[in-house]
C-alpha cells in the first residue's frame, strides 16, 4: 500500500472519529435552526424517552393545534418554536401510502400562507403573521401541502419560503423586514408537466445570506440573498428538472465553505461567496429529494426513484466534472458508491461511523460511511404507510417516523435493534426537530412536544 492512500485512510478515519465527537455535541446549544438542525445533520445532544402515549399525555410535554396544513418542520432558537402553515378554513386531505397516482389536487379555495410562533415551553401561540393571502400559483400534490419548506433562524431572524408565494424575512418578534418575489416555482414531474406537486426546498442561513435552491420546470437556480435586506447576493443557473432537495452548507477543514445541491441532472457543489459551479456528478435516478449530508470528511448523496437507488460518498476537495465511467464505484474524489439501499424522499443521517438511508417503503439501509459496506438491510414495521420525513437522532437513539405517525425508535448500531414503537395519533410527513431535551413533531393537526416527564 503506497503512503499516500495510508495517508488518506488514516485521514478518513480520523474524519469519522472527530464526527461521532462532533454528533455528541450538536445541539448542546439548544437551537435546531433549519432543516434537519444545525448543518443538516439531523443530529442533536439531548436526552429523550424512548416510549411514549399521546392518548395518555406520558411522556407528552404539549400539544398545541395549527390551523391549515403544512409539511413545514419546525425550527427552535432558545425557547421559540417557528413553523409555517397555509390555511383556509377547511380541510386539506392528505392521501399517505406508497402509490403512484401523480394527480394534483384540485379545485382548493384561497389560502392564507402563515409563519407561526411557539412557546417551546408552554407550547402556546406567541404570535402568527400572514404572509401573503390568496388561490395558490401551483396545484399540490396528494402527499403535499402548500407549506412544504421548513423556516430557518439565526436567532435574530426567522426566513420563510413559500414557493411561488415568495421568500419572506422576519424579526423574531414577528415583524416583517422584508419580501422577495422569485417568480413562478412550479417544481412538479418533469415528464408530465400538468402533474403540479408544489414546492419543498428549503431555505438555509449562512452568516449573512439566505441560501435557496429552485429546481423548477424552467430556469432552475440556486442564489444568495442578503440577510438583512433581501437583496440578490448571486444567482447561479442549473440545468436541472424540478427536484425538492435543500441545499446544505459545508465547512471543509482547511477549505472554503461550499452550497452543496441535489439533483436528477447532476448533483454539485457552489462558492457560497460568488455561486461559482466548483463540481459537478451525475446522479442516477429522477425526482431527488434526499438532502446532502456532511460527515467525516465526506459528503452523502442519495437518489432513489426512477432509476437504481444510489448513494454517492464524495470528497470536499472534488473539482470538474468528478461522474463516474460506467461500471466504476469509486475514484479519487469519490471514496464510494453503490447502487443499492439509497432513499428516495427521507435524507440519509450518519451516528458515528454508520451512515442510515431509509427509503420510502420503509427500507432502512446502514451502511459503513468510510466505506459503504453493507451493515444491515431491514424492512421497518408498518411500512405500506410510506415514509417521507427524514429521520432525526441522539447518540442513543435514532427516531424514523412514518406517513401514519408510527415512530419507530431504534439504537444506533451495527445490529438492527428496534426497542419501540409510538403513535402520534396523526399523520406526520414532516422532519421533527430536537431542541432542549424536546422531540417536536408536526402532524397534519399541531405540534406535539415529546419529552421526559417525572
Amino acid at each position: 500500500m503506497s503512503r499516500s492512500v495510508l495517508i488518506l485512510i488514516v485521514s478518513i478515519q480520523l474524519g469519522f472519529v472527530a464526527t461521532a465527537r462532533l454528533n455528541a455535541a450538536v445541539g448542546e446549544s439548544a437551537n435546531w435552526p433549519s432543516f434537519r438542525g444545525a448543518g443538516a445533520s439531523g443530529m442533536a445532544s439531548a436526552d429523550l424517552p424512548e416510549k411514549w402515549d399521546v392518548a395518555t399525555g406520558e411522556n407528552v410535554r404539549w400539544k398545541c393545534p395549527i390551523e391549515g396544513l403544512g409539511h413545514s418542520g419546525p425550527v427552535v432558537w432558545g425557547s421559540k418554536v417557528f413553523v409555517l402553515t397555509a390555511a383556509n378554513g377547511e380541510a386539506q386531505p392528505v392521501k399517505t401510502g406508497v402509490f403512484g397516482d401523480i394527480t394534483p389536487v384540485e379545485g382548493e379555495k384561497p389560502l392564507g400562507w402563515k409563519v407561526i410562533c411557539v412557546d417551546l415551553e408552554s407550547g402556546k401561540v406567541l404570535w402568527s403573521r400572514t404572509a401573503t393571502q390568496g388561490r395558490a400559483k401551483v396545484k399540490r400534490h396528494p402527499k403535499s401541502s402548500h407549506a412544504n419548506c421548513t423556516p430557518a433562524t439565526d436567532g435574530k431572524h426567522v426566513v420563510a419560503f413559500f414557493g411561488s408565494e415568495g421568500l419572506y424575512c422576519y424579526e423574531m418578534d414577528g415583524r416583517l423586514l422584508w419580501h422577495k418575489d422569485l417568480g413562478l416555482l412550479d417544481a412538479g414531474f418533469y415528464m408530465v408537466p400538468e402533474a403540479q406537486w408544489e414546492f419543498g426546498s428549503s431555505p438555509v442561513i449562512e452568516q449573512d445570506r439566505v441560501i435557496v435552491q429552485c429546481d423548477v420546470e424552467k430556469n432552475s437556480f440556486v442564489a444568495a440573498y442578503s440577510l438583512d435586506d433581501g437583496r440578490e447576493l448571486w444567482r447561479t443557473a442549473r440545468d436541472e428538472v424540478p427536484t425538492w432537495g435543500t441545499p446544505t452548507v459545508i465547512h471543509p477543514e482547511g477549505g472554503a465553505a461550499q452550497v452543496v445541491c441535489n439533483g436528477h441532472k447532476h448533483a454539485a457543489a457552489y462558492d457560497v461567496s460568488t455561486g461559482k459551479e466548483i463540481w459537478t456528478l451525475a446522479m442516477p435516478g429522477d425526482i431527488p429529494i434526499p438532502t446532502p449530508v456532511f460527515a467525516g470528511g465526506l459528503i452523502f448523496f442519495t437518489s432513489a426513484h426512477g432509476g437504481p437507488s444510489g448513494v454517492f460518498a464524495v470528497r470536499p476537495t472534488a473539482s470538474g466534472n468528478i461522474s463516474l465511467p460506467a461500471g466504476q464505484t469509486a475514484s479519487r474524489d469519490i471514496a464510494w458508491s453503490t447502487n443499492r439501499g439509497g432513499s428516495y424522499i427521507p435524507s440519509p443521517i450518519v451516528i458515528g461511523d454508520l451512515l442510515y438511508c431509509c427509503n420510502w417503503p420503509g427500507i432502512l439501509t446502514c451502511f459503513e460511511a468510510r466505506t459503504g459496506r453493507e451493515v444491515y438491510h431491514t424492512r421497518l414495521p408498518g411500512s405500506e404507510a410510506g415514509f417521507t420525513a427524514s429521520p432525526v437522532a441522539t447518540a442513543d437513539k435514532l427516531y424514523v417516523v412514518s406517513e401514519e405517525g408510527l415512530v419507530h425508535v431504534l439504537v444506533p448500531g451495527p445490529e438492527f435493534k428496534l426497542v419501540a414503537t409510538n403513535s402520534l395519533g396523526a399523520k406526520c410527513l414532516a422532519t421533527p426537530a430536537i431542541a432542549r431535551d424536546t422531540l417536536l413533531f408536526r402532524t397534519e393537526s399541531g405540534l406535539i412536544a415529546i419529552a421526559k416527564r417525572p
